[in-house]
């Protein structure tokens, strides 16, 4: 393994990989990040959705809220091998508190989402419904407003594109496609 760059929370990484039945090898490169978390943050049949400014798009985008887990690719390294779980649920805590003034209890775990084979950067997704509402603490050149959506319209605004982080969209749609089909035969059980 040989690092071609490393920044603050991103190292690209050149490694050889043997070709699996061959004894040839190949030179793969990828970039490493430290994971992220998402939360889908739920009261009743709505979602919490923030609108925040992103300096990277220069414009104002709709999105869960979430951030890293670890703060530096440093300290990402120095759990990489571990059931990183335990630390994306503080982290989630931790980025709900912040950005939207939620008190999260007892996150649920959903899933994690894989970049790919070129960029390693996962993101926790956790589904919120017990909570309660405290003050917002945006950090230093956060613009974050956010409000409940029905889950319609939150289905709608994942397919206009109004939310545009795709991995999040995916995640989204599934969640609420479980919601509407375990309340579809839920009620044809009665």
């Amino acid at each position: 393994m040989k690092v071609k760059y490393s920044g603050k929370i991103i190292q690209v990484i050149e490694e050889e990989k043997v070709i699996p039945n061959t004894s040839k090898t190949k030179t793969f490169e990828y970039a490493l990040r430290s994971p992220g978390v998402r939360a889908l943050i739920v009261k009743g049949n709505k979602l919490l959705i923030p609108k925040e400014y992103r300096y990277e798009l220069e414009k104002y985008d709709y999105r869960l809220p979430g951030g890293k887990v670890f703060d530096t690719l440093n300290e990402y390294k120095l759990h990489y091998k571990e059931n990183l779980q335990h630390y994306a649920e503080e982290a989630v805590k931790k980025e709900c508190l912040e950005e939207v003034g939620i008190n999260c209890k007892n996150p649920k775990f959903l899933q994690v989402s894989k970049a790919g084979a070129t960029v390693v950067w996962d993101l926790y997704y956790f589904e919120i419904s017990d909570f309660t509402q405290a003050e917002q603490h945006l950090e230093e050149g956060e613009l974050i407003n956010y409000d409940w959506y029905p889950l319609n319209k939150v289905q709608e605004m994942c397919l206009s594109g109004e939310i545009s982080e795709d991995r999040s969209v995916a995640v989204i749609l599934k969640y609420i496609l479980n919601k509407k089909t375990h309340e579809k035969n839920s009620y044809e059980k009665e």
